[in-house]
């Protein structure tokens, strides 16, 4: 079912030693409560890139309030990311922010394309509280490095987990991340996308990346709708 809501956007910013980022949130329709999706930006691409743009605005279309917003490397456009540490911590002050605002969601789910969703699980692992974990093309070892794995702080998340992953993505191989999911038991769960890249994209041209993409959506959605709490009184 395509989204029918239509959305706002709500500009802000956060600032700390130093340090400022942007925030954009997609605010439906419909919203009066419910589940939230961070959706963070890889290493290479801001928040306003085209692949994080369709996924907090289409999340958005369907119901969930959508938060996106650049790691502070990336709003000072400098190419190189920021310490893990600065990264996990923009990932917890994006999250404060969320709760303390009046859309006061009832889940929160955290994610993102490569880098972005490898912060989350690094700040989810490390106490960060999540309702679930999502991953638009996890980046689980450098191209052609297959022996060095990220994968060591995944055991110690304890929400549930959906990958995404393309199977001709160089940051996966298939079989390496087919064994990681299956020795994080129930919780975790792959989805994969047959010929995709790093970006999900089976490379047929944009009439079929455009319906990989909106599958992808009603993924997320189901999901999220599975894995959220309810509302008070509901």
């Amino acid at each position: 079912m395509a989204g029918s809501d239509t959305v706002s956007f709500e500009k802000s910013s956060l600032e700390w030693d130093g340090r400022k980022i942007s925030v954009v949130t997609g605010l439906p329709s419909t919203f009066s409560s419910g589940a939230c999706v961070v959706v963070a930006h890889g290493a290479g691409g801001p928040m306003y890139s085209p692949f994080i743009t369709y996924f907090h605005t289409e999340l958005a279309r369907r119901g969930f309030l959508t938060v996106k917003f650049n790691f502070p490397y990336m709003e000072a456009r400098k190419r190189i990311p920021d310490r893990k540490e600065v990264l996990e911590d923009s990932f917890r002050r994006v999250v404060e922010q969320v709760r303390a605002s009046p859309h006061k969601p009832t889940s929160i789910f955290l994610g993102g394309k490569s880098m972005g969703g490898r912060i989350a699980s690094q700040a989810v692992a490390g106490g960060l509280e999540s309702d679930g974990l999502f991953f638009l093309g996890y980046p689980l070892h450098p191209p052609g490095m297959p022996a060095k794995l990220r994968d060591s702080h995944l055991y110690q998340v304890k929400v549930p987990m959906l990958f995404v992953s393309g199977t001709r993505d160089q940051f996966a191989g298939k079989h390496l991340l087919d064994e990681v999911v299956q020795k994080l038991g129930s919780g975790a769960r792959i989805h994969w996308i047959e010929g995709g890249n790093h970006s999900l994209d089976p490379g047929q041209g944009k009439a079929v990346l455009n319906e990989t993409y909106v599958s992808i959506i009603s993924l997320l959605s189901d999901w999220f709708t599975e894995h959220s709490k309810r509302p008070a009184g509901a």
